[in-house]
């Protein structure tokens, strides 16, 4: 059931709330030392022993000082929930929407709402695409344009919102490996002419910043502004591994809409994603899915209460920022680092297995795709998903596993001495990861190799 409204001001217009020290908070040196290597040790005990983690990318980490900092917050509601909810749950979320937007580079504090994940925020964003449909506003037939490694729940909202309601889908086809991004920005422009084939109007285009599977940092802001030149309507940028693990700055990238996973690379809880809506005559009309009672009061404010439920993981994002600042560089240190370090282990990776990148270092976030030897089998996506499972089970490895359909006229940098490469690993670097790690998953695959496994042995398991 609903708590009882309380009239308080929590839409950026908080006259006792300092914006200053907001800015403080996010970029003050801080007087402790940087953290050592066994304080980040510790901070990741809880992790399962005896696991190579190299699949940060899937669900993030976060640090045990984060998780009893949420324990706290979890426990302060549970002591007196009246007292949490009136004087204590708006005002914090104000405080993290805050320090999100001095983080990204947005404008004004309205434009930054605290949601579960990037699903959410796609249901958000789609929702209204699909009313502006149902309501006659767009013509049925008119297109919204994605990438087709989208990911499944953006996949799945489109079909619930928009085509349902009479929008067409272009699907625009990446190439990978991938060489460039000029290869990508040429793919791009064919799927815009595609969506503006026959009098079309593209009302949404939906791309990504850094693809999920295969993985790879897509040239976002040149993707955007071949957008506005083209006359798309909106644009919507789902960055669901972007923050922390690449430069994020909302007003460069130019986007409509832009969202963010906080628990994927930036160490908050599971789950937690800031959606920014740009300031316009139609972010009014955006909603949460989910209506409570502040429905009406602009998307940031119905996000921030959809019922009783636990809010903790968006009140501790400033222990977060606390966490960040302990390491040299803050997050910009965190993020090189993790960058320069999942290259250097993906090339040794491919260096040990015969293959290559899937994509050059500077196209690479904090995840690498590395090709796995032909000899495997890597052939369905059914494969891909049980040498998953065999990793994990055997050898105690966490990676995924990406099968890549080969292409007419396959060139040479996607072939080794066995054959055609169509599996690949993407592997992960996140603070707590080691070496070991990666030669773990290194001498698994060369055991495999030697043992002359194929995928075709699972099929009958």
């Amino acid at each position: 059931m609903d708590a009882p409204r309380e009239d308080i001001s929590t839409n950026g217009n908080d006259h006792n709330h300092n914006h200053h020290d907001d800015d403080n908070h996010l970029f003050k040196k801080q007087k402790l030392s940087f953290i050592s290597e066994s304080e980040i040790r510790q901070e990741f005990a809880h992790h399962q022993p005896g696991i190579a983690r190299i699949n940060n990318g899937s669900f993030g980490c976060c640090p045990s000082s984060i998780i009893a900092a949420q324990k706290r917050w979890q426990l302060r509601f549970l002591q007196q929930p009246d007292d949490f909810f009136f004087n204590h749950l708006q005002k914090r979320i104000l405080h993290s929407r805050n320090l999100i937007k001095t983080l990204i580079n947005a404008d004004h504090v309205e434009e930054v709402s605290l949601v579960d994940n990037a699903t959410t925020a796609a249901a958000i964003v789609l929702q209204h695409v699909g009313w502006a449909f149902a309501e006659g506003r767009f013509q049925k037939g008119d297109a919204v344009v994605m990438l087709h490694c989208a990911f499944q729940a953006v996949k799945k909202s489109i079909e619930a919102y928009v085509t349902r309601a009479g929008g067409s889908v272009i699907v625009v086809q990446l190439p990978f490996p991938v060489s460039s991004n000029e290869e990508i920005v040429a793919e791009f422009r064919r799927g815009l002419a595609r969506g503006k084939a026959n009098g079309r109007k593209i009302r949404l285009a939906i791309i990504d910043h850094i693809t999920s599977m295969p993985a790879v940092v897509i040239p976002v802001r040149e993707l955007v502004k071949i957008c506005r030149e083209e006359g798309v309507e909106q644009v919507f940028v789902d960055a669901a591994h972007a923050i922390g693990s690449v430069h994020v700055n909302v007003k460069e990238i130019g986007a409509d809409f832009y969202v963010s996973n906080l628990h994927k690379w930036f160490f908050c809880p599971p789950s937690l994603a800031f959606l920014y809506c740009q300031k316009s005559t139609t972010s009014s009309e955006l909603h949460h899915p989910v209506v409570s009672h502040e429905y009406g009061n602009g998307l940031a404010i119905e996000s921030a209460w959809i019922g009783t439920r636990d809010y903790s993981s968006q009140m501790v994002f400033p222990e977060v920022l606390d966490f960040v600042n302990r390491f040299e560089g803050g997050i910009d240190g965190i993020r090189k680092r993790n960058h320069d370090a999942v290259v250097e282990m993906g090339e040794m990776l491919a260096k040990a297995w015969g293959t290559r990148l899937g994509a050059p270092p500077d196209m690479c976030p904090s995840m690498a795709m590395i090709g796995l030897p032909a000899s495997l089998g890597v052939l369905t996506a059914d494969d891909a998903s049980n040498m998953r499972t065999l990793l994990r089970d055997r050898f105690g490895v966490e990676v995924p596993i990406h099968y890549q359909e080969p292409k007419d006229g396959e060139s040479l940098g996607t072939m080794d001495e066995n054959g055609c490469v169509t599996g690949y690993a993407r592997i992960s670097h996140q603070i707590y990861n080691t070496v070991d790690d990666y030669l773990k998953l290194r001498d698994a695959i060369n055991q495999l190799v030697q043992e002359r496994f194929t995928c075709k042995a699972l099929h009958a398991e």
